[in-house]
């Protein structure tokens, strides 16, 4: 089965290269480096070990910085390197990994420039935290006999059923990975039902990530800015949810006049969409922008089309309603513990399959509230913004959730060190 698949992604070149052409030209690639997607890459390897970490996109990328942390606690010559796919990922890593750790852009998945980029780098280990199983890089990864982990594996019902459809095939693909860290009991059968071996249950690492980054300045300049109006953020949205923030707001503006949504785009580079959507709805809004403009008296809607703040904004708004889980794509929700964490409360809307788990601990700890759709988001918000104490009830109980999950990154570094240090790669200076 693996021949096959490697015959047919080898003449697959033209068409990935008219693929990356076209994503540049939609501004979904970075012209600069989008080369780096077919292995082709000016930046040398760096002398000495080199642990690489490779993640989907910003979820995942953000788990990584707390593993890169606790590497570099026990090795400080270690090298790292980080692999994302896509552009707001590569943002944010630009600017939060340390500096023995730099970003490449992960490369797609044709044999001669998976190869090339194995060469390349050489990596004594490889930490893999994406839930897509790259057949031809984990081919060549097991070729070369590098230790492999894949860490915070996540097995979806919907590509377990498909891999079931070649379980063969799965499990050579797997036979990558020396030991598995699964998120859940569920997601362990579901890989060992595919032929995967040395799995274990560490949870998820979201919990342990660091919280997010803020600048107090531009918490201050918000916080006294807005004053005592009412507030309500929707964070990470897709398509969509802004339709659903500016209903939401007609809805709301009823009984409290002075209120203001904050909307927090998960890609910023829908501004242009997001303006034509919502000014549909003839209310007064406001887009931060890279000026950080702050939202006039008369501001209905605050979009912050800005990266990397999301911090500023869960410490700023009392509760708030996690993207992806109300959009027009199916959803699949984004990571609410980032909102309990700093003492936000959390609402969410059903669609929640990428996190499915969190999101049901939380519902049943009475740490977040579900809402199946609109009109059961604007009740909620109405009951919450009309009484203080629900909200503190709600915030209090997410974030005595989050802590009591803290501990997770500890299984996980244990089980890495097992690995890691037999291999003599991770070991204290």
């Amino acid at each position: 089965m693996y021949k096959t698949y490697k015959a047919l992604t080898y003449i697959s070149a033209p068409l990935l290269r008219a693929i990356l052409k076209k994503r540049c030209k939609a501004g979904k690639e970075l012209p600069a480096r989008v080369q780096e997607k077919m292995a082709i890459t000016e930046k040398l390897r760096p002398s000495g070990k080199l642990i690489w970490l490779h993640a989907a996109s910003v979820g995942e990328a953000q788990s990584t910085l707390i593993l890169i942390d606790n590497f570099l606690k026990i090795d400080s010559n270690l090298n790292i390197l980080v692999t994302t796919g896509t552009l707001t990922s590569a943002e944010i890593m630009a600017a939060k990994l340390p500096k023995q750790a730099f970003h490449q852009f992960y490369p797609l998945d044709h044999p001669k420039w998976v190869a090339k980029f194995i060469a390349h780098w050489n990596p004594d280990a490889v930490i893999w935290m994406e839930s897509e199983l790259w057949p031809n890089m984990l081919h060549e990864i097991g070729k070369r006999k590098i230790p492999a982990l894949l860490v915070n594996a996540h097995m979806s019902e919907k590509s377990f059923k498909s891999w079931q459809r070649v379980k063969s095939f799965a499990k050579t693909t797997l036979s990558t990975f020396t030991k598995i860290l699964c998120q859940t009991d569920i997601d362990k059968i579901r890989f060992s039902e595919l032929g995967a071996r040395n799995i274990i249950v560490t949870d998820n690492l979201k919990y342990s990530a660091a919280t997010l980054d803020y600048n107090n300045h531009d918490l201050d300049a918000l916080s006294q800015n807005i004053g005592q109006r009412p507030i309500w953020l929707y964070a990470s949205t897709h398509k969509g949810e802004e339709e659903i923030a500016c209903a939401v707001h007609i809805a709301l503006k009823k009984q409290f006049p002075e209120l203001l949504t904050i909307i927090v785009p998960r890609h910023p580079q829908r501004r242009n969409e997001i303006k034509d959507t919502c000014e549909k709805f003839a209310l007064n809004i406001e887009f931060r922008g890279s000026d950080k403009k702050l939202p006039k008296e008369n501001s209905d809607i605050y979009i912050a089309d800005t990266l990397g703040e999301l911090g500023v904004f869960y410490r700023l708004s009392p509760l708030a309603c996690i993207g992806r889980t109300l959009s027009d794509d199916g959803g699949g929700g984004h990571n609410p513990i980032e909102a309990a964490q700093l003492g936000c409360a959390v609402l969410h809307g059903a669609n929640v399959a990428n996190l499915q788990d969190i999101f049901d601990e939380m519902d049943n700890a009475k740490a977040a509230i579900c809402l199946n759709n609109q009109q059961e988001l604007e009740t909620e918000l109405i009951s919450l913004l009309a009484d203080n104490e629900k909200i503190i009830e709600l915030q209090n109980a997410g974030k005595q959730y989050s802590d009591s999950k803290i501990h997770v990154i500890e299984k996980v570094m244990a089980e890495i060190r097992a690995v890691l240090g037999k291999e003599n790669i991770l070991n204290a200076d």
